[in-house]
C-alpha cells in the first residue's frame, strides 16, 4: 500500500525503533529531533542505543531513502501526513505523566500540519490526552488517533515486526483504521477503539505485568519460609493457559523505563477519578519488598553489617539485553547496600565507565570482567539475568575472590556447579 509520508517526532527509544521499523515496510520516514549531535549522528548510521537489529534497521532505513533525520518538527512534519509523537512523558514527581513536551510539540505543529493530516500518540499519554491535544491543535481538519507501543527493550525491533496486536483509538473512526493500515502488512490483529479506551490500554496492560512480577516475587518469598521451590511452583503453574509462561520469574523486582512510571500514573489516574485501587498499591509495595529482601540477604551473607564490606555486583541494566539502567532494581539494591557502607564493585557487558554519586545512582567501581569484579570481594550478587552469568566459569571465579558465598537473585546459577566451585549459594524462592 503506498501511504504519504511519515513523520516521527522523537528519536528516543520508541521514536528511533517506531521510525526504522515502519521505514522497513516500505514507508517513506522521517525523524524528527531537537539535538543537532543526535541528528547528525543518526544520519550518520550511529545508534545510540543497544537494541537487537536496530543498527542493521537504520543503516538500511538510510541506503534505501525511506528513513531520514532531520532537525526540529517543523521541519520533519513538512508535507506529511502522518505525525507520530514519540516524546517523553516521564513522571512529574506526584506520579503523573509530564506532558508539558508534548503540549508545546503540539502547538508547534498544529499551524504547520497539511489538511488531512493525522497525529497520533505513540508516547505513553494519559486518559484524556488526544481530546487536550486536538484543542491545542485547534485543527478541524486534522485527526487525533492513539497509537500505544508494546515494545519490549532488548526485543523491541521484533516486537514491533511481530506484534501480537495493534491498538488505535480515535474519536474518527477512519483516522484509527486508517493507521492501523499502516501496520497491515505485519498480519497483527487490529483492535479500533476509542481513544480513550486506547490510552487506557497501554497502562492497564503494563500494570497487569507488573502485578504478575510481584505475584511471584511474593510466592517466591513464601515458597523460602515452607520449603517449597519457586521455579516448581511456576513449572507448575505456566501449562495453564489462563496463566502462561510469561513474566513468572522470580527476580530482585521490576524496573526499567516504562512499568514504575506506568504504575505510578495508573495510580494517580485512579486517584484523580476517586478509585481505590488497592490491587494495584500492592503490586508496587509487593516489588520494593522484593528489592529489600536481596538486600537482606547480602546483609546476613557477610554476618550482618554492610560496612565497608565489597560487594560484587553481576549486572547493573534493569534486565538483559539493554544497556538501560533507568530505574535498575539493580542500582536501586545497589543505592540501599550504599547506604549502609558498602563498597560496591560491578560488571556489565553494557557499563564501561564508573558511576558516581548521584541522587539517582550510588557510587560504583566498574571492572572489565565478572572475575575482576569479584576479586576481594565479601559476597557476590548476580542481578542481571545476562546469559554470560549462567556459564561463567566459577572456578575462576573462586582463584581471586575473598568470598564463598554467592547470592543469585535471578536463580541463574546452577546449584550443584556453584558447590563444586567451593561457593555458597543463596538463591530466591528456593533453598540453598
Amino acid at each position: 500500500m503506498t501511504v504519504g509520508k511519515i513523520a516521527v517526532i522523537g528519536t528516543g527509544y520508541v521514536g528511533l525503533t517506531s521510525g526504522a521499523c515502519l521505514a522497513s515496510l516500505g514507508h517513506q520516514v522521517v525523524c524528527g529531533d531537537v539535538v543537532p549531535e543526535k541528528v547528525a549522528s543518526l544520519s550518520a548510521g550511529h545508534v545510540p542505543i543497544l537494541e537487537d537489529g536496530l543498527d542493521a534497521l537504520v543503516a538500511e532505513g538510510l541506503a534505501s531513502g525511506n528513513l531520514s533525520f532531520v532537525l526540529g518538527a517543523d521541519v520533519a512534519v513538512k508535507g506529511a501526513k502522518y505525525i507520530f509523537l514519540s516524546l517523553p512523558t516521564p513522571d512529574d514527581g506526584d506520579g503523573r505523566a509530564d506532558l508539558s513536551i508534548v503540549r508545546a510539540v503540539a502547538k508547534q505543529i498544529g499551524p504547520l500540519l497539511e489538511p488531512g493530516a493525522i497525529v497520533i500518540t505513540k508516547s505513553t499519554v494519559p486518559v484524556g490526552t488526544a481530546k487536550k491535544l486536538e484543542k491545542i491543535i485547534g485543527r478541524e481538519d486534522v485527526a487525533l488517533v492513539s497509537n500505544p507501543e508494546f515494545l519490549q527493550e532488548g526485543t523491541a525491533v521484533k516486537n514491533f515486526m511481530k506484534p501480537d496486536r495493534v491498538v488505535v483509538g480515535s474519536s474518527d473512526l477512519a483516522a484509527a483504521r486508517e493507521v492501523g493500515e499502516l501496520y497491515a502488512s505485519l498480519g497483527a490483529p487490529l483492535v479500533v477503539t476509542s481513544a480513550e479506551s486506547s490510552e487506557m490500554i497501554k497502562y492497564a496492560a503494563n500494570a497487569f505485568l507488573a502485578m504478575k512480577l510481584s505475584f511471584v516475587n511474593s510466592i517466591a518469598a513464601l515458597a523460602e519460609e515452607v520449603g517449597a521451590d519457586i521455579q516448581e511452583i511456576t513449572r507448575g503453574m505456566k501449562d495453564d493457559p489462563r496463566i502462561g509462561d510469561k513474566f513468572l520469574k522470580a527476580g530482585p523486582g521490576w524496573g526499567g523505563s516504562c512499568f514504575p512510571k506506568d504504575t505510578n500514573a495508573l495510580a494517580a489516574i485512579a486517584d484523580d477519578h476517586d478509585i481505590r485501587f488497592p490491587l494495584l498499591d500492592a503490586t508496587v509495595t509487593a516489588n520494593r519488598q522484593a528489592k529489600d529482601r536481596v538486600v537482606d540477604k547480602i546483609r546476613a551473607a557477610v554476618g550482618g553489617d554492610l560496612e565497608g564490606k565489597t560487594v560484587a555486583l553481576w549486572g547493573l541494566t534493569f534486565k538483559a539485553g539493554t544497556d538501560d539502567l533507568r530505574d535498575s532494581p539493580a542500582l536501586l539494591i545497589s543505592k540501599l547496600l550504599a547506604g549502609e557502607g558498602a563498597l560496591l564493585r560491578a560488571y556489565d557487558p553494557t557499563v564501561h565507565e564508573d558511576l558516581e554519586a548521584s541522587a539517582r545512582n550510588p557510587e560504583i567501581t566498574v571492572a572489565s570482567d565478572p572475575h575482576a569484579a569479584a576479586e576481594g570481594a565479601d559476597v557476590i550478587a548476580l542481578l542481571t539475568e545476562w546469559p554470560e552469568f549462567a556459564d561463567i566459569d566459577l572456578q575462576k571465579t573462586a582463584v581471586s575472590t575473598g568470598t564463598r558465598t554467592i547470592v543469585d537473585g535471578r536463580n541463574m546459577l546452577s546449584p550443584e556447579a556453584v558447590t563444586a566451585a567451593g561457593f555458597t549459594l543463596i538463591p530466591l524462592g528456593r533453598q540453598p
